[in-house]
């Protein structure tokens, strides 16, 4: 259910983009991701901060689209994503001396030792960087079918690609045991 949450505005954004235009889509993503937070937090009392920031990314972006009827704002909301998400990443790591990424799949009970979860973080960062620079070189060079069509297949499928290329290496790391809180910046594997 998580999935469909997750990825029902932007199916539900290239559907009303094929039927009408970007303007109809934009205001479909919004009020689809309105509506995920909604059901998330009455089914489940839960949204995640990456729910959140997603949601008042498209909201400002999407609104800023709407408002203007320009879709360059839409068309920069993905880098607008990438980029906050590859900072905070980035200011874990960096400032607080936290591996995020590690936390999250730690709650997957992945054991992974310090070292993998600091390597992990850091592709994680540049995958991000790299996302959000492909996306605005996209959005700048290319006609606005070509974007779209990037945004819902080949970002995803990269998206997923990498993702499941994190799953892999850390395979060797899931434990049958219940999740700790989150990892230590020093700690060792547990076997």
């Amino acid at each position: 259910m998580q999935f469909i949450l997750e990825y029902a505005p932007i199916i539900l954004f290239f559907a009303a983009y094929k039927l009408k235009d970007i303007y109809f889509a934009t205001g479909v993503a919004i009020v689809a991701s309105i509506l995920a937070i909604a059901y998330a937090w009455f089914v489940t009392k839960k949204v995640t901060t990456m729910q959140w920031l997603s949601l008042g990314i498209i909201v400002v972006f999407g609104g800023a689209t709407l408002l203007l009827h320009d879709e360059t704002f839409i068309k920069w909301k993905p880098s607008a994503l990438y980029g906050a998400l590859g900072l905070t990443l980035l200011f874990g790591k960096l400032v607080m001396k936290r591996d995020w990424v590690g936390i999250l799949f730690k709650q997957a009970n992945i054991q992974a030792p310090a070292a993998v979860w600091t390597r992990i973080t850091w592709a994680w960062i540049v995958f991000f960087a790299f996302m959000a620079a492909l996306n605005g070189y996209i959005a700048t060079y290319f006609s606005l079918d070509a974007w779209v069509n990037f945004k819902v297949w080949w970002a995803m499928g990269i998206f997923f690609a990498f993702t499941i290329g994190n799953v892999l290496l850390l395979a060797r790391y899931i434990s049958d045991a219940p999740a700790a809180s989150e990892p230590s910046a020093n700690s060792e594997p547990r076997t």
